[in-house]
């Protein structure tokens, strides 16, 4: 397939995304976003279903708000990549900053290598699977989705938890309030042999462990008053 270039040393951030998002003609199935050099806000708002290979360090919010795209960053992530994402794919080769993937309705977003603090943080049904580990609070206040944590997590996971599904296959540092370790079942195991196929991570669903809502703070009670 042959990509449209497009150079960020010779053209704006807010031309690129006028171009990727239609807004001066129907835009063309697959583009390269060269030398963005940790450019902020790079592929946002994408509604077509377009192929976006961006060859370098990205910044602040890339691929945010994604509908239908296929958007690839070949390198690392800066806070809040594909926020609040619909649906499409983002995926990341290298790190990620901190609230990846924060406020997700629907999507899968891939990070090859690491995610900071907050992953999945107010995920609303987006499918998140990290290659590597993942900081503090991942999955605070998670609501529905899945993430997926190849590696470590570290603490408070899944704290203030609602119905998402977190996955880690290595060790979890600490649980947040109202969030507990529940068995894996046959049919977990698939959703999570699914995902990780999805993802393309070479990876056994075996030692992964699941851990969901006690449900336990639903409703205020002035006995737990201390954890919410």
């Amino acid at each position: 397939m042959n990509a449209t270039v497009i150079d960020l040393r010779a053209s704006s951030v807010r031309a690129l995304n006028r171009i990727l998002q239609g807004r001066e003609e129907k835009p063309q199935s697959a583009y390269e976003v060269r030398n963005p050099s940790g450019a902020h806000a790079v592929a946002v708002g994408l509604e077509h279903e377009i192929s976006v290979d961006v060859r370098g360090h990205v910044g602040y919010y890339c691929a945010g708000m994604n509908q239908t795209a296929t958007i690839r960053v070949h390198g690392n992530a800066g806070t809040g990549v594909a926020e609040n994402m619909m649906s499409g794919e983002v995926r990341v080769t290298g790190d990620a900053s901190q609230s990846a993937g924060a406020t997700g309705h629907g999507g899968l977003l891939v990070i090859e290598g690491d995610a900071s603090a907050r992953c999945g943080i107010s995920m609303k049904g987006i499918d998140i699977v990290v290659g590597g580990r993942v900081g503090h609070l991942s999955a605070f206040m998670a609501q529905a989705g899945s993430l997926v944590v190849c590696g470590d997590a570290g603490s408070h996971l899944g704290d203030s938890l609602y119905e998402a599904n977190l996955y880690v296959g290595g060790s979890v540092a600490s649980l947040g309030a109202d969030c507990e370790e529940k068995a894996m079942e046959a049919a977990d195991r698939e959703t999570l042999d699914a995902l990780l196929d999805r993802a393309r991570m070479n990876v056994s669903s075996r030692a992964f462990r699941k851990f969901g809502s006690a449900r336990s703070l639903y409703h205020f009670h002035v006995d737990k008053a201390g954890e919410y």
